[in-house]
């Protein structure tokens, strides 16, 4: 199981902005299922979020609310850790480096 999830407070605030209140469902339905989730590798989280995007060895890219949203985390598969790193609009996703957060 995972640990931790870090920070559920960068979910929250990012649901409570009216414009975005529509990802809240989404998001706590992901938080719920990340927090049962036992990952070894990336190939584990593949099997689980098909359509997640594996960026590097430890970095994620997972689609929200039929890719409206997206979430990039960092995984500590180790320790299980998963930390919470961006999560904005596909629009805004296209304006980053996610290499480089």
């Amino acid at each position: 199981m995972m640990k931790n999830i870090l920070s559920r407070k960068t979910l929250r605030e990012f649901w409570e902005i009216p414009k975005y209140k529509d990802s809240e469902e989404p998001l706590k339905v992901w938080y719920d299922e990340v927090s049962k989730a036992s990952w070894q590798t990336p190939n584990d989280v593949k099997k689980q979020f098909g359509n997640a995007s594996i960026v590097g060895n430890s970095k994620i890219v997972f689609n929200i609310k039929g890719n409206d949203y997206r979430l990039v985390v960092e995984i500590n598969y180790k320790f299980q850790y998963v930390y919470v790193l961006w999560i904005g609009t596909h629009t805004e996703y296209d304006k980053i480096d996610v290499t480089k957060i």
